[in-house]
């Protein structure tokens, strides 16, 4: 038996492709779905969503998170140490889980994925990436109990060339899952899925500011200047994509701005992943932060893409650990960019995997050693002078150099 884990539609699809290719064999397999939204009673599970329909079959089982630990929320809630014996048991006679002999999961570092690691024990684990994570840093130390357990990372090839870094300080084997695997599980979910007004441009919307990179004020801001630049650019009739865990809000927000504008404005389901609306309606142009659909857009769509809005995000991130940082940096380094009067131009040429070492290692040096560069240019863009001085990549500023700064900034 294995146990699989999934909060989203686009983690459900990605098993189901691994399943199709055969990395997980033969034998009875149950499904553990969590809706991790900020208020999972107004949001649909995963396993009622339109498209899951098409994916239920690859599974015996499928059981609810929130359901067994309600009215606790899955990203918060975790066991404690005298609690896990008494919650390991109860797990495996209410679920029938006794002899797994695998358990798969998304976002290993973090609630619910970690909690659910600690209580499905004494079995190996394979991890599959949730979009431009894998290549950055694993968010936090993993326990010895669960670290040793990990035997593989399971991912897409969304930047190729690109190696991940998640899990490999725990010397974790990455697989690639095959471009065309994932995109015939894609377009089987599109073929159930519900109607969907067409639209010239896509925005793919994020939930910044419940991770508290922006203020709700300035993530509504970020989405109505997307639009006016798409506007700016010939496109009235446009779609918006919020992310499934951000609440009907920024999508209320952004009708409001449209109406002025005289644009077209349909909102996508919640449920319905980016991915689907490409293949669905193949826009000109998909807009975005620093979104992972961004890089699935063009890398299996062949559409073109910008974005907006990543250094704003950049500059925002603290502390320079936090786990977005790689994908805005990918995204940044690699992507168009849009600017706010509609004109679309290319970065800057960079050499993309130096700069992600870079980074990586300046995210977290005591974990990864082996990934220091013999040296890093200050490019206020992506470091901070501090974490470089830190680093020895740049000198301290003299007292006097302070003083005279402060005078400066004064006068």
């Amino acid at each position: 038996m294995k146990v699989f884990y999934a909060s989203t539609l686009f983690g459900a699809m990605s098993l189901a492709a691994a399943i199709d290719e055969g990395r997980f064999g033969d034998g009875r397999r149950v499904l553990i779905v969590s809706n991790n939204a900020a208020i999972p009673e107004v949001a649909t599970p995963l396993d009622r969503t339109p498209g899951f329909a098409a994916l239920r079959s690859r599974f015996e089982e499928v059981h609810s998170w929130n359901e067994l630990i309600a009215p606790l929320h899955p990203s918060d809630w975790r066991a404690r140490v005298i609690e896990v014996p008494m919650m390991e048991r109860l797990i495996r006679s209410h679920w029938g889980l006794d002899g797994a002999e695998e358990l798969v999961l998304e976002s290993i570092a973090v609630p619910p994925a970690r909690t659910i690691a600690g209580l499905v024990r004494d079995c190996p684990i394979s991890v599959y990436s949730d979009g431009l994570m894998s290549y950055g840093p694993t968010r936090d130390p993993l326990p010895a109990e669960i670290f040793r357990r990990i035997e593989r990372l399971i991912h897409l090839d969304l930047v190729p060339g690109l190696k991940p870094l998640l899990l490999s300080e725990y010397g974790v084997a990455p697989e690639i899952l095959p471009d065309e695997r994932f995109l015939s599980i894609v377009h089987e979910v599109t073929a159930t899925a519900p109607d969907m007004m067409a639209g010239q441009a896509i925005i793919l919307g994020q939930y910044l500011s419940a991770l508290e990179l922006l203020t709700p004020e300035e993530e509504a801001g970020l989405h109505e200047t997307m639009l006016k630049a798409l506007v700016a650019r010939g496109h009235t009739d446009v779609v918006f994509k919020p992310h499934p865990a951000a609440g009907r809000r920024h999508a209320q927000l952004l009708r409001a701005a449209a109406d002025p504008l005289g644009v077209r404005l349909s909102v996508a389901g919640e449920s319905v992943p980016a991915e689907v609306c490409f293949a669905a309606l193949r826009p000109e142009l998909v807009v975005g932060c620093f979104s992972t659909g961004l890089v699935t857009a063009q890398r299996y769509f062949g559409l073109q893409v910008a974005s907006y809005g990543t250094d704003l995000v950049l500059e925002r991130l603290a502390p320079y650990e936090n786990s977005n940082r790689i994908p805005a940096t990918i995204v940044d380094a690699m992507l168009p960019r849009l600017s706010a009067q509609g004109h679309i131009e290319r970065p800057p040429v960079t050499d993309l995997q130096a700069l992600v070492r870079s980074v990586g290692y300046c995210m977290q040096a005591e974990t990864y050693p082996g990934l220091r560069p013999d040296r890093i240019d200050f490019d206020r863009r992506y470091f901070k002078r501090k974490r470089l001085e830190t680093l020895g990549f740049a000198e301290k500023p003299s007292t006097l150099s302070r003083i005279r700064k402060k005078i400066r900034s004064a006068i």
